[in-house]
């Protein structure tokens, strides 16, 4: 249940892109200490409202730093360094999200910190690199859909340029990545005796989620551009259609579940039509297509077509956010986990989506701010705090 347990990480991280990733590692048993500085007030994300949990916590906050330990400390800070380089030598691994330029300023990079420890692996999430003109750019999220392409493929196509719905998409794929560095940087330190610097950034993150939408641009010229009603770029029927109270998603994306629709639609001569008998046809002709399954989807509601369909061809409903935590498969299959917050008994949280043996880790709320100095540096938490 625990297959990191013996590793120890120190982060320097803020708001998502590092923490999400070391809070994954903490699940899976790795220690993960937090390095906050207590000049600044900590991670900026311990502030971030409107859902507060007391002083210098909230909501925001825990959603990405559950299973850590925190320590207060000023790495500009002589004394501060000193006790970080200690903490070094028995660390396996440093990480950070801090701007490009930061890392070689801060003492962080392996040049520096391999002298301490040569098995050390130090890795760097930045925006856009420690080794080019922007390196010192501050980056975020919905920037990097901006450039990377990602917006002017999101939403309908008369629509402006939309950011995907989600919080930090951008953020969590980018810190996955980098996470499968650290651990790759970590398996070979372990063979070798010798650490590495890993770098991963926001902007080549975002660029790697176009997919083979950036393959085709680059060699064919085009051939991904905005769809209806989400619609997938070259199969058919993929996408959205409305039921008698709200929507489904229906893919099609073998011919055998094009086949297997036109049966549970009671609309077997579709499969015949020489408009719609292969995908071609099908994607050629999909609006008149659209146009037939509109009318069909909207004689019945959505749970009645989830009834026929689900198990038989690749469906879902289209649901809100309250409705999608509210789905009693999330129950069955353990994705919400309470946690006892000292300001929120009951915190609801959604829980590792890594299993492990079939189980799933149980997370625990990360603590104030300092509050493991003691066991970390053998002083007391109050006395780190200033």
């Amino acid at each position: 249940m625990s297959p990191l347990s013996g590793i120890r990480i120190l982060s320097i991280e803020q708001f998502a892109a590092g923490p999400y990733g070391t809070m994954l590692l903490a699940g899976m048993g790795a220690e993960v200490i937090k390095i906050e500085n207590g000049a600044i007030g900590g991670d900026p994300a311990r502030h971030t409202g409107p859902h507060m949990l007391g002083e210098g916590d909230s909501q925001y906050f825990q959603t990405w730093n559950l299973s850590k330990k925190s320590i207060a400390l000023d790495l500009k800070s002589p004394d501060d360094r000193m006790r970080f380089e200690r903490l070094v030598e028995g660390a396996d691994a440093v990480v950070n999200n801090l701007r490009g330029d930061q890392p070689a300023k801060l003492g962080l990079e392996y040049a520096q910190l391999g002298r301490i420890k040569p098995s050390i692996v130090c890795l760097h999430i930045s925006a856009y690199g420690r080794d080019n003109a922007r390196a010192a750019w501050p980056g975020y999220d919905y920037l990097m859909q901006a450039e990377a392409g990602l917006m002017s493929l999101t939403g309908e196509p008369d629509g402006p340029p939309v950011r995907f719905g989600s919080p930090s998409p951008i953020d969590y794929s980018t810190s996955l990545t980098a996470m499968v560095g650290l651990l790759g940087a970590l398996l070979g330190a372990h063979r070798t005796g010798i650490g590495c610097d890993v770098d991963v950034c926001l902007l080549d993150v975002a660029l790697h989620q176009l997919g083979y939408a950036a393959t085709w641009q680059l060699n064919a010229g085009g051939g991904a551009e905005r769809q209806r009603r989400s619609g997938h770029y070259s199969i058919a029927p993929v996408q959205t259609f409305p039921t008698a109270d709200g929507w489904v998603f229906v893919m099609c994306i073998t011919q055998k579940f094009w086949e297997a629709l036109t049966r549970a639609l009671g609309r077997p001569e579709l499969a015949a039509d020489p408009r719609f008998r292969l995908n071609a046809d099908r994607f050629a002709n999909r609006e008149a297509l659209t146009g037939i399954l509109d009318d069909e989807f909207r004689r019945r509601p959505t749970s009645e077509w989830l009834q026929t369909l689900s198990g038989l061809l690749p469906v879902a409903p289209v649901y809100g956010l309250a409705e999608a935590l509210a789905n009693p498969f999330l129950a069955e299959t353990g994705m919400i986990q309470e946690l006892s917050h000292s300001a929120k008994p009951d915190l609801k949280m959604l829980a590792s989506p890594i299993r492990i043996d079939g189980r799933r880790p149980l997370f625990e709320p990360c603590p104030p701010m300092g509050a493991d100095n003691g066991q970390v540096l053998g002083e007391p938490a109050a006395a780190r705090e200033d």
